[in-house]
């Protein structure tokens, strides 16, 4: 028996034990992918255990995260320190670094959170993009890494897999392997069940090296893995497997995906594999081969460090990879605010949006812009070069109508570091982006989302393009900031926040109708309280009404506080831009800002989720159903989105307030 073959048999065990001990798991693909992925890490794979951060090191994606045993297992055998003994034996437990599914850890060598399918090998497509782009940029001697995925079925059979063999295959991601564990078995039976179609042949229409073996035979995947570092194209490896291969009763059966583990499964693998140590027991010379995997990577770091020392973009490179926003952008987003604030113009919030990302092309070079086939309606490329196959240091990827793949790809980006992921489509076909944006506020990872036709302003398109529900499903998600400015300036506020941000992602819903300039601007970022009282009403006492508002409905509460004032009713105007972020702000602004007077919220959205600031006494003014086919302007007055609706709504409160005081 070979090295290797010890080393897969070592995967196999601690697999094994890991989920007898936990009482549940997935053993189908650790146990059948055993032989790929050890072969992978002893001969191929360019990673330091000891230094799991290392800018240059191949990204390993398990896609088919239920399998996360098999990926838990490598890394304590490869001699991450964060994958202790003790950690597999807590596998599934609270506070373990195994989790069910893989939760992104970079310390301890777990990349990406895993676990929806599909989605992995679409964030591993990203994370090819970001190598490819950042070797343009720094030449080969600092940016020469491999992006390796291990694929199920499931993966390929979700629609967004398809998405990402077709976008990988047209930019020619050479560097990006898929390992697909072509084991015939889902949990419901055989794939013949659901799937005829010839998966292999797919991956070739799309562009794709691909190369069929079997997955257990360690020389044929050693062969094919020398073969892809040599091929231009994308691979594919097609390793025929059995399913939870070692364990009799259960090896390619259905059974083998996640059937729960006697112990008589643990002696039986022994019986037939020659496995003869206890549980959690691994001998000292197979230890011994695992760590010669990290001595290649220590080595390859070794020379790497040398070469960036004297590397003249030495100090660009670190500045990328920090995501500290650099005083330059700083510089050139105060300039961009002085012109907003000197010359103020009616001007749709996504064009707004376009002018700053295009300001930030020089200033910000470590931008990349991924568009769904919307180059023109959101204005985002302008002065960028596209990101193709033949022009690796583009900084526009033109993503097609790929929206499911394209919201991963930004994670993956993210997740690969020393890039600023920048997604742009409409808001209404966020919805096919919520698994990618969903993920990311989980992994805490620092995408910008930016999305137009924030609402029925976006007109005739209709009610399939009118998303009047969607800010109220992003604002109940955690860790996610969504900002829906109401000009130009909050717009740039917007920008300068989640350009800031890293821990977590950020939404701009925009406009496409002309927003108008908010009258009364202050100094610094107001934005970054998330709520403030734009006009009128100070001190509190001095307001009758508060009309609260968010994106091009502000400039409605300021018209409808002029309508008020010739009623002789004072009314303070509060912009709302992010919830998340008032949230935050001290008891004492939230109150000061808020008020003690009634109050009528007005948002061309439904109301859900509003009821955190209003009473059961205030009003609210905006959609009540989805909306319709007309100019933005007649939309607005048939649903009674207007000013003088607004007006009306504060002055009824205010009879209704004086009628129960006489009573």
């Amino acid at each position: 028996m070979t090295n290797i073959q010890h080393m897969a048999l070592s995967i196999r065990a601690l697999a094994i034990d890991s989920i007898l001990n936990a009482g549940e798991g997935h053993q189908g693909v650790p146990l059948g992918m055993a032989e790929i992925a050890a072969t992978l890490f002893a001969r191929h794979l360019k990673a330091n255990p000891a230094d799991p951060l290392w800018p240059d090191r191949d990204r390993v994606v398990l896609s088919n995260g239920h399998g996360s045993m098999l990926l838990y297992a490598l890394l304590h055998l490869a001699g991450y320190k964060a994958v202790s003994l003790e950690a597999l034996r807590n596998f599934r437990r609270l506070g373990s670094v195994c989790a069910g599914h893989p939760e992104i850890e970079q310390h301890a060598g777990i990349e990406i959170t895993t676990g929806l399918l599909g989605q992995g090998i679409a964030c591993a497509v990203g994370m090819a993009v970001a190598e490819s782009r950042l070797a343009a940029e720094f030449g080969a001697e600092l940016v020469d890494h491999r992006t390796w995925a291990f694929v199920g079925d499931g993966c390929l059979q979700e629609g967004i897999g398809q998405e990402a063999i077709s976008l990988a295959g047209h930019l020619q991601l050479g560097k990006l392997t898929f390992l697909w564990d072509d084991n015939q078995i889902t949990d419901d039976g055989a794939t013949s069940l659901s799937v005829s179609e010839d998966v292999p042949a797919r991956f070739r229409a799309a562009g794709w090296q691909v190369i069929e073996l079997d997955g257990h035979d360690i020389a044929a995947i050693d062969a094919a893995l020398i073969r892809t570092k040599s091929d231009p194209r994308p691979a594919l490896l097609a390793c025929r497997t059995v399913i939870a291969r070692g364990i009799p009763r259960l090896q390619g059966q259905r059974g083998g995906h996640s059937a729960p583990l006697i112990a008589q499964d643990r002696t039986d693998f022994a019986k037939l594999t020659g496995w003869t140590h206890p549980a959690f027991d691994i001998p000292p010379a197979i230890y011994d081969d695992w760590a010669k995997t990290g001595l290649r990577g220590a080595q390859a770091q070794a020379g790497w460090a040398a070469r960036l020392a004297t590397h003249p973009g030495q100090a660009a490179f670190q500045n990328w990879h920090s995501g500290r926003l650099p005083q330059e952008a700083m510089a050139q987003l105060a300039t961009l605010r002085k012109s907003m604030t000197r010359d103020p113009v009616p001007r749709p919030t996504i064009l707004s949006s376009g002018d700053i990302c295009d300001a930030l092309t020089n200033a910000l070079p470590d931008l990349q812009i991924l568009c769904a086939d919307l180059e023109a309606p959101t204005n985002h490329k302008r002065s960028r070069n596209s990101f193709t196959a033949q022009n690796r240091s583009g900084s526009y990827v033109h993503c097609g109508v790929r929206e499911h793949l394209m919201g991963a790809m930004a994670d993956g980006i993210a997740a690969h570091k020393g890039l600023r992921p920048v997604n742009v489509t409409y808001l209404a076909f966020a919805d096919y982006e919520r698994p990618a944006m969903r993920m990311a506020a989980l992994m805490g990872l620092p995408v910008t989302f930016v999305f137009s036709h924030d609402s029925i302003g976006m007109g005739s398109n209709g009610p399939t393009h009118q998303p009047v529900e969607v800010p109220a499903s992003f604002r109940a998600m955690p860790n996610f900031r969504v900002f829906r400015p109401a000009d130009a300036l909050e717009t740039l506020e917007a920008w300068e926040l989640a350009l800031a941000h890293r821990d977590g992602p950020c939404l701009l819903a925009l406009s496409r109708q002309p927003a108008s300039p908010l009258p009364e601007r202050r100094a610094g970022n107001m934005t970054a309280k998330g709520a403030y009282v734009v006009c009128g009403g100070q001190p509190d006492e001095s307001r009758d009404v508060t009309l609260i508002a968010t994106g091009t409905e502000v400039a409605l509460a300021v018209q409808a506080r002029d309508i008020l004032a010739q009623s002789g009713i004072t009314a303070a105007v509060v912009s709302m831009p992010c919830w998340e972020l008032f949230e935050e702000q001290p008891a004492d602004y939230r109150a000061k800002v808020l008020g003690h007077a009634p109050r009528v919220a007005c948002e061309a959205a439904l109301r859900f989720g509003w009821d955190k600031w209003l009473r059961p006494e205030d009003g609210f003014v905006g959609m009540t159903g989805f909306g319709a086919s007309d100019k933005a302007e007649a939309l607005y007055d048939h649903y009674g989105i207007t000013a003088n609706r607004l007006a009306k709504v504060a002055q009824s409160l205010l009879c209704e307030i004086a009628s129960s005081e006489c009573e």
